[in-house]
């Protein structure tokens, strides 16, 4: 029997969406993002009949996307409950099935809080049509390493030992497996890193509280956190992440994922052997046969 609990606790995750939503969400890295999905998708030369949302923790992709023209209707899954073409969900158990037949779907900065990475991405891939496209961005491991260090230190020194305070996030090297894993073609991962500068630490955790971004983790610590313990994590911050100018260093890692389900039109890799011309050719030099590893002495 398995006990083993998740990492993430999901109706926190949307309880503290919900609650940042509430209190005026701190949209501006979810509007960069968006930004550069769009100038993804623009180098994809067809519309989307249907388009799904996963996740999103505002409506900020459906709307852009139906403002194109790209995509013609568009279905939200949303972590909260909103007006307009909106299911209320989690990314990991979507209400679709096999035959859904979206053309295309989209995520923003939700995928990093999700328990089960792989399955969503293989029920993403099962919602899509043949030669359906999935883009998708969510948080990775290099995410607030500043914060991240500094408790750590913070803690160990007030308090003899230390907690999770944030969360981990997906590496990059892992994502193409995934991707590979799920049944999508033509996979391609990569990413980018946006750094946000703040006046001091607390604005930056303040920021995190109004993106919904505060720590959700299972295992997290139930106790209040100490007064001691978050004043020395704040001198640690400014004394090892600050700018000449003062003012504090922030980073968010964003991975970025896309693939395509498998559809007899797309380009396949020629079998081995199957060159029509010589490289040594191509490169203008002579080709050398190297000894077979017994013949070698």
């Amino acid at each position: 029997m398995n006990t083993t609990s998740p990492l993430f606790d999901s109706s926190l995750v949307r309880h503290r969406i919900g609650r940042a939503r509430a209190g005026g969400y701190a949209g501006f890295l979810l509007e960069r993002v968006a930004d550069d999905l769009e100038d993804r998708l623009a180098a994809v030369t067809r519309a989307f009949p249907l388009g799904l949302d996963l996740g999103t923790p505002l409506p900020v992709l459906a709307e852009r996307l139906r403002r194109s023209g790209r995509v013609e209707r568009m279905i939200r899954l949303s972590p909260v409950s909103e007006p307009g073409s909106s299911l209320v969900g989690d990314p990991e158990f979507l209400p679709f099935g096999a035959t859904a037949g979206f053309d295309l779907a989209v995520s923003a900065l939700a995928l990093q809080q999700v328990n089960d990475l792989p399955g969503t991405l293989i029920q993403a891939q099962r919602a899509l049509k043949p030669d359906g496209l999935l883009v998708a961005c969510l948080l990775g491991g290099a995410s607030l390493t500043e914060l991240r260090q500094a408790f750590l230190q913070a803690e160990s020194e007030t308090e003899g030992g230390a907690s999770p305070r944030v969360a981990p996030f997906a590496e990059l090297r892992d994502l193409g497996g995934l991707m590979q894993r799920a049944g999508f073609a033509l996979p391609v991962v990569d990413a980018d890193i946006i750094t946000v500068r703040y006046g001091d630490p607390f604005a930056l955790m303040r920021d995190l509280r109004a993106m919904g971004l505060t720590n959700a983790l299972t295992d997290r610590r139930r106790t209040p956190l100490r007064r001691s313990t978050l004043l020395r994590a704040a001198e640690i911050y400014a004394e090892r992440f600050s700018d000449p100018d003062g003012r504090l260093r922030a980073t968010f890692e964003i991975l970025w994922l896309s693939g395509w389900v498998p559809h007899e039109s797309q380009q396949k890799p020629l079998r081995p052997g199957s060159a029509k011309a010589r490289l040594a050719d191509a490169l203008g030099t002579a080709e050398h046969t190297l000894p077979l590893r017994g013949d070698e002495s």
